[in-house]
């Protein structure tokens, strides 16, 4: 799953993006209705496309897809609004939809019984949208989860801890995990995984 935010400009770019990513190989996207410029969908100052411009863009990216899975999401903020987008995204015929940095999650029962299509909720450490475990996002009627951060954070974390280890040595390296040649093994066996799609 790609999150490809509002697939990078106008619909033609989108549909291009959705292109390439469908050749080589993901499953699905995740495409927003946010405005540029564009902002993490946890922090205030969002600004949200007229929804006849993003259902355009939605329902070109709808017919330019494959197989691909395609979640529409929703930025809005008001209640009535998000219900609005999410009746219209089910509508044109996304396969899922998501509404991010909800504070109250109850609306996502609300979201459930208004429309079709499965609920996506989006699942950032230190957002807006409180901290749930799988079987709280089950009764509450998601079906999918979209873990967007953790292994960024984790990677910020452990070059943060490698900076200071390096410092404390006074520049000195030590392996003490991945090296060189385990890097290299790592990458060529992900380049092999993807000749087997092109």
């Amino acid at each position: 799953m790609v999150d490809i935010d509002d697939g990078y400009t106008d619909a033609e770019v989108a549909c291009h993006v959705v292109h390439l990513l469908e050749a080589a190989g993901a499953s699905g996207v995740i495409l927003e209705d946010q405005q540029r410029p564009r902002r993490c969908g946890h922090v205030d100052g969002k600004q949200i496309m007229e929804l006849d411009n993003f259902l355009d863009k939605l329902k070109k990216v709808l017919a330019t897809r494959k197989d691909l899975f395609v979640v529409a999401r929703t930025d809005a903020s008001d209640i009535n609004e998000i219900v609005r987008r999410v009746q219209a995204f089910d509508k044109v015929g996304a396969d899922a939809v998501l509404a991010d940095g909800l504070t109250d999650l109850n609306i996502l029962k609300k979201l459930k019984t208004e429309q079709s299509k499965p609920l996506m909720f989006n699942q950032i450490a230190g957002g807006k949208s409180p901290s749930c475990s799988l079987q709280e996002l089950e009764n509450l009627g998601v079906s999918l989860v979209n873990y967007s951060t953790p292994c960024l954070f984790a990677a910020k974390t452990a070059i943060h801890n490698e900076m200071k280890l390096l410092k404390e040595r006074k520049g000195l390296l030590l392996k003490e995990g991945i090296g060189v040649q385990d890097c290299n093994d790592f990458l060529h066996q992900n380049l092999r995984n993807l000749s087997y799609i092109f």
